[in-house]
């Protein structure tokens, strides 16, 4: 075999190869102009995305906001770091970059759904089921994705949540105050507060969820996801709760979080029953 050949027949293994290997590209979320405005016109949102192996694949997909108040992103230990770990399970595991609301709710909420639709719409070409796209949420990030659980619609709304030591509700002195203001702005109305309380919003037509927190939570109070528990219950929705005894808050994808084998473990298990 000449040297030509040879050369030819590596290429074609080499795509072969990468045809059937885990995928990571990124992606701008919109291609014009972002809708609404948070006053920071660099503030650009973007997916980085994990595909599985082909023959891995399950045909479910996880959406991942990280936290930070809402003031900042946590991106590695509650976002890129999850991205192999779902690979590795056979789901596509879609972490989002969102735009900070400094104010108005509107932005992140509507980086959020786009990353949904996104999901949906390139899902023959990443091997995902359109009925099987879900949401997942770290602190601020959880208030983001209980929010789209709640409230939205059609192609926006996600088929199952999970949230780790989520924030809740956005009624004054229930949930995070950082949170709050970053994400409601000053003095908001009574009204707004109620509407992204997601408890509050909680309806037989909720997807299923999978609630992680820590007892001794002090920057969230722990309240926030056992209320959530509480009123997915009342509507018969499928839900599982799970408090640690310690860990505090913003243990994402640390091994040295105490009870991470056990959180592993449960989430697996989790993924697996449906």
């Amino acid at each position: 075999m000449n040297f030509k050949k040879l050369f030819t027949v590596a290429a074609t293994i080499a795509l072969s190869i990468t045809a059937v290997a885990q995928s990571t590209f990124e992606v701008k979320l919109y291609n014009g102009k972002q809708p609404y405005d948070n006053g920071d016109k660099m503030d650009t949102a973007k997916v980085r995305v994990y595909l599985p192996i082909d023959r891995e694949a399950t045909g479910r997909a996880v959406v991942i906001c990280p936290g930070g108040g809402y003031s900042s992103l946590s991106m590695d230990t509650e976002g890129y770091d999850w991205g192999e770990f779902f690979q590795n399970q056979g789901i596509a595991a879609i972490v989002l970059k969102y735009r900070l609301p400094h104010g108005n709710p509107k932005v992140p909420i509507a980086d959020a759904e786009q990353a949904i639709k996104l999901v949906r719409m390139n899902a023959t070409a990443w091997k995902i089921s359109r009925n099987d796209v879900g949401i997942m949420g770290f602190s601020a990030g959880g208030h983001l994705a209980a929010t789209l659980a709640t409230s939205s619609h059609g192609e926006a709304k996600p088929d199952f949540q999970i949230l780790f030591y989520p924030v809740i509700s956005m009624t004054e002195g229930f949930g995070h105050e950082g949170s709050f203001n970053n994400f409601l702005g000053s003095h908001p109305s009574k009204r707004d507060q109620r509407k992204y309380s997601a408890d509050l919003n909680v309806s037989r037509m909720t997807p299923r969820a999978f609630i992680a927190l820590s007892d001794d939570d002090n920057s969230v109070p722990p309240a926030n996801g056992v209320n959530y528990y509480t009123e997915l219950y009342k509507n018969d929705i499928r839900a599982s709760l799970h408090v640690y005894p310690g860990g505090g808050h913003g243990w994402g994808s640390k091994i040295g979080f105490r009870y991470h084998e056990e959180l592993m473990m449960d989430l697996k298990a989790w993924l697996r029953s449906f």
